[in-house]
């Protein structure tokens, strides 16, 4: 049984975490820490957690669940240092927004007898502003939850499996969310195409305007709402979508390509009829 809940990166997932555990009705103990204190302080503050890790090993060893909630780099260097010092009694999960990695981490240093089990985890939610002030209790509500393995020989213990990890997956369910569970190959080639390329786009349209009419003083006037929309997310963390970037990066340039030749073709046929039929496409996607 859960009793004790870690939370390593108490940012904006990380505390959003805490509440939305809270709000589903978790009345154990959840413990933060934060390489950044001022995360740990504002989290604590919003009772996202309910005390500050002093060590963030013996609050693991403490715990039966440990929360991952940090940058991709950071959750695979976390994998490594935690992988020693905990047993079969935890699982150890993660929010990172790519699998691949992760999960071949998780094959090789847990799910074995004597070892603690890893759940790699992925919640399609967040926001375009990063930090523990911004997190919300209902962050999670109505978003898919996703759960990744590999398409590789099983670990020894399936981690979905064990009590405690069906038990985890019973509260990501309370938090409002619907499971899910992919390959991780698979999860890393769409969310590039559903999560990534918009960023992506949303980075270079922003970086764009700002360049060539940034400094226009009737900017702010003549943007609607679809400036607003289009730009929002170009305000996003540069330290999380690194690490994207990088551990994704086959499958997010191979989305960028195929968007830089659909807008080619939609600059060559400005005056054709064939622009017609993108409307139409798109608004099949719309509508489907």
């Amino acid at each position: 049984m859960i009793e004790r809940v870690f939370i390593l990166g108490t940012g904006l997932l990380g505390a959003s975490a805490g509440l939305a555990l809270r709000a589903a009705g978790f009345n154990g103990s959840v413990i933060g820490w934060d390489k950044d204190q001022r995360q740990t302080q504002d989290a604590l503050r919003l009772k996202a957690i309910q005390s500050i890790a002093l060590d963030p090993f013996e609050a693991a060893q403490a715990s039966q669940l440990i929360l991952l909630a940090t940058p991709v780099f950071a959750i695979l260097d976390w994998m490594e240092q935690l992988a020693p010092v905990l047993n079969a009694s935890h699982l150890v999960t993660d929010l990172g927004s790519t699998k691949a990695q992760i999960t071949a981490a998780a094959n090789r240093l847990y799910n074995q007898p004597g070892q603690a089990a890893f759940l790699p985890g992925h919640p399609m939610a967040g926001k375009e502003v990063s930090g523990a002030a911004e997190a919300d209790g209902a962050l999670f509500r109505g978003a898919v939850w996703i759960f990744t393995g590999d398409t590789g020989p099983p670990p020894t213990i399936s981690p979905s499996e064990t009590d405690i990890g069906r038990e985890w997956r019973q509260w990501v369910q309370a938090m409002g969310c619907r499971t899910i569970d992919l390959d991780a190959g698979r999860h890393d080639e769409l969310v590039a195409w559903v999560s990534h390329l918009p960023q992506f786009l949303a980075t270079a349209l922003t970086a764009l305007l700002e360049t060539e009419v940034g400094d226009a003083p009737e900017l702010k006037a003549v943007g609607g709402r679809a400036l607003r929309e289009m730009t929002r997310l170009g305000s996003s963390p540069y330290s999380m979508w690194r690490d994207v970037a990088y551990t994704n990066t086959e499958a997010v340039s191979k989305a960028i390509q195929a968007l830089e030749q659909r807008l080619t073709h939609l600059r060559e046929n400005l005056r054709t009829p064939e622009l017609r039929e993108e409307f139409e496409i798109a608004n099949r996607f719309r509508k489907g």
